[in-house]
This record gives structure tokens, C-alpha cells and sequence, in this order.
């Protein structure tokens, strides 16, 4: 199996790609692995993938990627949602045109090769394609209006991954994956990155800042179980998925105020003492609308895990980052 990785060089795509050269997927350990990003993508596991550099967004770069044929393509390239929201054009170019330009050159070879050539295809897409008012526990049918650049672009990318896999161009679907926390290296332009600051830094000595109120309650999952997901869903076809091909993943749901007690119960009262808080309403008014909880029984049913509660994804932090420094 031919497996490429769009977003390579990030950390789910640099985690997913060490777990399928180190363990394969679906049982099958003869694969041929392929990383392509903006920069070289890192490397220092098992074997020696194909190492590609070049903008996703560009149609040459998008008809060369499907011209090497991969039988699984994991989307996870995008620039993140503070940075989609600030800069509006670079935003679309990268996250919503460069799906066109790569499902347009897949057709292109699906065509060439008389339909022979029909890749999967798993997007990462992203919880922000919803807003408010929630019901209490988010249903599997609930609506999408996103209410941020990012959320638009993410919905869009779903929109036209469906109708090309019910074209019969691709297999494939979209995962609306949690949070993802608690991730290592330092904050990014992601509106939601002071998640993961509140317990990394304090963890490693440092002062983080939190702006937004402990009453906040949001969904979440460890980066072990962003690389469950993706692994798992190389054993799944959108026929399971029935003509609803964007899938709820679960997760973790608790206020912030949960994450600083579970740090407590962890770290102790030092470490808590590191966080500050210092309120932004830009930063404010994106998240405060953002999902808390979702019932995700379609990606349960299909044998998608989350992780048990916070204090697991805090321990999963301080197990896979901490303990290996």
C-alpha cells in the first residue's frame, strides 16, 4: 500500500507517520510511506519514506502527488484557525483550494486510468465548522454554520470530498476531529492553542497564559488518540458511512476550569500557580462558540476510542513528551 501524508512535517502527520512505519495498518506492514509538506518533513524512525517539499495549493504540485498514485492520502494540511481568520485569502488559497486542486487531479487520473485508480482519501477536518446554540450533548445529524473563516473552509473541503466519492472519482470521508491536546513544542497561531498551554508549560516550568474564562467547556483529544483515529479509519469505506460522509469523532468534554483541577491532581499546586490569567477578546470571540460535547455514536459505533477523561491526556503528555526529554 502506498500511503501519502499531506502535513508531514506537523505533529499529528510526523506521530501517524512513525505509528505506520513502526506498526503498519490494517495488518499490512509492506507499505510505502510518503510525507510531503510546506518544508522537508522530519524524520528519524523506521525505514526511509519519500520526503516531499512543496506548496499544496499549487495545481502542479497537486497533479504530481496524484500522479505517484497513493491508494490512501491522509489530509491533514492547513494553516490553523487564528491564522485563517486574520489572513483571509491565504486562508482559502491553502485550506479550501488546494482540496480542489488535489480531488480535481485525482479525477484526472481516475479518468486516464478508466477507473482503475480510486484512492481513499481521510480529511482532518475540524469542530469549527459548527456553531451555537448547542443542544446539551451535540447530535450526529446536527447542522454545520461555521462562524469563522476556518469553520467555512473546513465545511467547504467536506462539501466536495462527499460529492467526488459520490462521483465514484475517490473513497473516502471526513473526521471533524476534537481539540487536540496536549501537544508538544511551543503555542502556534491556533485560536484554541492555549488548551495545550495551560498544561504543557506549567509542566515544563514556564508561566502560560489563559485568556479565556475557567467556565469555558470544550471537546478534546490526546494526540495517541488523533493517531487511533487515522489509523482506524484506513479500515473504513464511505459505504459504511452511508450518504452522511463526515464523521463526529469522540472525545473528552470538560471546562477549563476540569483541565487546571486534573493538572492539580497530576502536577500540584506549584505547577497550577504558573498559569495566568489574562483575558483577549479576539481569542474569545472565537472559541466561545465553539461545541462542547457530542455524542459521536456513528464513530463509536464504527470502533473509533477516545481517550477516558483529562487526566489521561495530561498522563499520555507526560508519558510520549515529558519522560522522553
Amino acid at each position: 500500500m502506498k500511503v501519502l501524508i499531506l502535513g508531514g512535517a506537523g505533529m499529528i502527520g510526523q506521530k501517524l507517520a512513525h505509528d505506520i512505519a513502526a506498526n503498519g495498518l490494517s495488518g499490512d506492514t509492506a507499505h510505502e510511506l510518503i510525507l510531503h509538506d510546506i518544508i522537508t518533513p522530519p524524520w528519524n524512525g523506521k525505514g526511509s519514506p519519500t520526503l516531499l517539499t512543496g506548496n499544496i495549493s499549487d495545481p502542479e504540485t497537486s497533479t504530481a502527488l496524484a500522479a505517484s498514485k497513493p491508494d490512501l492520502i491522509y489530509f491533514l494540511s492547513a494553516i490553523v484557525s487564528g491564522d485563517a481568520e486574520a489572513n483571509f485569502a491565504k486562508g482559502w488559497d491553502i485550506n479550501m483550494r488546494s482540496a480542489w486542486n488535489l480531488f480535481e487531479a485525482i479525477r484526472a487520473e481516475h479518468e486516464a486510468s478508466n477507473g482503475r485508480y480510486k484512492p481513499k482519501v481521510i480529511f482532518s477536518s475540524s469542530l469549527a465548522v459548527f456553531s451555537g446554540p448547542y443542544p446539551d450533548t451535540i447530535p450526529d445529524d446536527f447542522f454545520t454554520a461555521p462562524q469563522s473563516s476556518y469553520g467555512a473552509q473546513k465545511a467547504a473541503v467536506e462539501l466536495l470530498l462527499a460529492d467526488y466519492v459520490r462521483k465514484g472519482f475517490m473513497d473516502g470521508f471526513s473526521m471533524r476531529l476534537p481539540t487536540i491536546c496536549v501537544r508538544p513544542g511551543k503555542p502556534n497561531l491556533a485560536a484554541s492553542s492555549f488548551y495545550s498551554s495551560i498544561i504543557r508549560e506549567p509542566l515544563n516550568g514556564q508561566e502560560a497564559i489563559l485568556p479565556v474564562p475557567e467556565t469555558l467547556r470544550h471537546w478534546f483529544a490526546s494526540p495517541k488518540s488523533a493517531v487511533g483515529f487515522m489509523t482506524h479509519a484506513a479500515s473504513i469505506s464511505a459505504s459504511q458511512l452511508g450518504k452522511h460522509l463526515s464523521l463526529n469523532l469522540p472525545g473528552v468534554s470538560c471546562t477549563v476550569a476540569d483541565q487546571i483541577e486534573a493538572l492539580h491532581d497530576i502536577a500540584g499546586a506549584d505547577v497550577v500557580k504558573l498559569i495566568k490569567r489574562e483575558p483577549n477578546e479576539a481569542i474569545q470571540n472565537i472559541v466561545m462558540g465553539w461545541p462542547e460535547r457530542f455524542a459521536a455514536k456513528r464513530a463509536l459505533n464504527l470502533g473509533f476510542q477516545a481517550d477516558k477523561d483529562f487526566k489521561a491526556i495530561i498522563q499520555t503528555y507526560i508519558d510520549t513528551e515529558l519522560c522522553h526529554k
